[in-house]
């Protein structure tokens, strides 16, 4: 999680960007245990800066199992992948939303990747999602 300072105006947008749901996992921070965060995609370690190109709004879970990380090994191919980036990657070319079991399921090598580093199926997420689905109150990313 970054320490990095962010002005009101700046957090506005990213929430505001991204209809207050995690880029993520698609949970809304109105139903989240806890607030969401505002975060680098690439993290200021790896030389990521603290503009609004490189910022996106995670749950506090996919938050922390993203850590700095921008890749992972891909559990089909055994490759070094990078993790979806919501600013670069159109998310419906990564991951589809099966809408009966509220699962999230890769498409890609890229979603392969960032699903399971995120976990974003965990257990919670599936009810959550599931039941937003039902209601049609779930914001699928362009």
């Amino acid at each position: 999680m970054s320490k990095t300072y962010f002005s009101a105006s700046l957090r506005r947008m990213v929430c505001d960007r991204a209809n207050g749901c995690c880029e993520y996992c698609l949970i809304p921070e109105t139903i989240a245990l806890s607030s969401h965060q505002i975060d680098h995609i690439i993290a200021e370690k790896h030389s990521g800066e603290t503009v609004e190109s490189n910022l996106a709004l995670f749950c506090s879970l996919c938050n922390k199992n993203k850590g700095s990380d921008i890749a992972s090994i891909d559990p089909e191919t055994g490759e070094v992948v990078r993790l979806y980036h919501p600013r670069k990657d159109r998310w419906a070319d990564h991951f589809q939303l099966q809408t009966e079991s509220g699962t999230i399921e890769p498409l890609s090598a890229i979603g392969r990747v960032s699903v399971y580093l995120l976990q974003v199926n965990r257990a919670e997420c599936l009810t959550q999602r599931k039941l937003l689905s039902k209601t049609r109150s779930l914001t699928i990313p362009d």
